[in-house]
């Protein structure tokens, strides 16, 4: 059950430029704000005072007008300590009226794009552990017709650690006539040329990657990515969500994804388009048609809740038991997340990034997931979509945001946020860790 204060609603701020695309904030934020299942924060060694403070760090972020509805769950050890939505799930974005809004709850599923390599990368290990595969194996052992143009020699974990050589694919793969077109995406993939010799760079594949292992599931298993997911991790744990897109009779059921922000200009417009394949604002407006929301797109359409996400890396920072239910060994995790990248550029986003098998980790001063977090591990999503776990902290959390802002002023309240759970969650002793983390190099 949902706990929700009633509050009377005040009037709302006005508009600002639509060149900015920015939300119409309403001045009373608990009329938009509603509650999941909390408790106590003294269960998770944390404060009341500790937990409002996070809290009043995504109003913050809210406040920006840049994000329609933003969820946030937080477990410490393994406990509810927030499950909080704040915003509107549709009716409410920039240059709508917002007379008809229906506000987000934390069960408002939304797709969470590039988080959704966290859970694929989960799949792919966890056939290696059932022995169906293994990571070193070059990806032509299992699909003999991708080894064509030099990919004979990309390996599965290449793929997993973005160091294939084929980050791109063209912008056809994600137009709504072809993202269901598994035989065309596969013939894609294998007339694709690599950009540089497997191994040899880090350049973020942002959709081929996932189609790719996508399939290697499929010749392992003998059935969809999907349903491995489902009958492997998510059905024996009771998820309602996180597969990949989602039944057409709960289309409606998810929240919808804004363009928001000042638009692009060369050379980030370039540069995002090169990685995705198409614009910025298509990637949005593909995202919300019921074609890709039944599809499956394993490197950018899972569709999930901000509690369920949390939960997903619960049980990865769990050592893969869940509520008395081993997935995985904790030998698996580890391997998943021992370091491939060490502040290395990534020839495709621009910037230096920590990779892992199939994870972004954390680093001692500039990560993700806050400061001081050399052993967090998680995967972010187009734009602002968050979710990790931080075994020093016993942390397991998830962000996610509807709005899909590139560049906007408020941006640091997004780190205030992770800076601001380290903060209130102290590290706790390394004896009371759920497993054993790899020792990652200073940072």
């Amino acid at each position: 059950m949902l706990r929700v204060r009633r509050v009377p609603s005040l009037p709302r701020l006005p508009l600002v430029p639509d060149l900015l695309r920015r939300i119409d904030v309403p001045r009373d934020l608990e009329s938009v704000t509603r509650f999941g299942e909390e408790v106590d924060p003294s269960y998770g060694g944390m404060t009341e005072e500790g937990v409002e403070r996070i809290w009043k760090a995504v109003e913050s972020l809210y406040r920006s007008g840049a994000h329609p509805a933003i969820q946030l769950c937080l477990r410490r050890d393994g406990e509810v300590l927030i499950d909080r939505s704040i915003g509107h799930s549709r009716g409410n974005g920039p240059g709508e009226s917002g007379e008809e809004a229906e506000i987000a709850t934390p069960a408002t599923p939304f797709v969470i794009y590039s988080a959704a390599k966290a859970i694929t990368a989960t799949v792919i290990h966890l056939l290696d552990q059932q022995g169906k595969l293994h990571i070193a194996d070059r990806v032509a052992e299992y699909i003999p017709e991708y080894g064509t143009h030099g990919k004979d020699a990309i390996t599965i974990e290449h793929v997993l650690s973005h160091r294939a050589g084929v980050p791109n694919l063209p912008g056809a793969v994600l137009d709504l006539e072809n993202v269901g077109n598994e035989q065309m995406i596969l013939d894609v993939l294998c007339d694709a040329k690599p950009l540089s010799r497997p191994g040899k760079l880090l350049s973020y594949h942002a959709i081929s990657g996932g189609f790719i292992l996508g399939e290697v599931a499929r010749r392992v298993t003998g059935k969809d990515i999907r349903a491995v997911l489902a009958e492997e991790i998510l059905d024996p744990l009771g998820f309602r969500w996180g597969n990949y897109g989602v039944a057409p009779e709960d289309v409606g059921e998810v929240g919808l994804s804004y363009a928001t922000g000042a638009p692009l200009v060369p050379p980030v417009s370039t540069l995002l388009a090169r990685a995705l394949g198409v614009p910025v604002e298509e990637v949005v407006r593909v995202s919300n048609d019921p074609r890709f929301l039944t599809a499956i797109v394993p490197a950018g359409n899972v569709v999930t809740t901000g509690n369920e996400l949390s939960r997903f890396f619960e049980l990865l920072r769990a050592g893969g038991k869940l509520d008395g239910t081993r997935i995985l060994e904790p030998r698996t995790i580890r391997r998943a997340i021992t370091e491939q990248s060490f502040r290395e550029f990534d020839f495709t986003l621009g910037a230096p990034l920590r990779h892992g098998n199939g994870f972004i980790l954390g680093a001692q001063a500039i990560s993700l997931w806050g400061p001081d977090t050399e052993l967090a591990f998680g995967h972010l999503g187009f734009t602002n979509v968050l979710g990790w776990a931080d075994p020093e902290r016993a942390v397991s959390a998830a962000l996610i945001t509807s709005g899909k802002p590139v560049l906007y002023p408020e941006l640091a309240r997004l780190w205030g946020i992770t800076r601001r759970i380290g903060i209130e969650a102290p590290k706790v002793a390394r004896s009371e860790l759920a497993f054993d983390t790899p020792t990652a190099a200073s940072t």
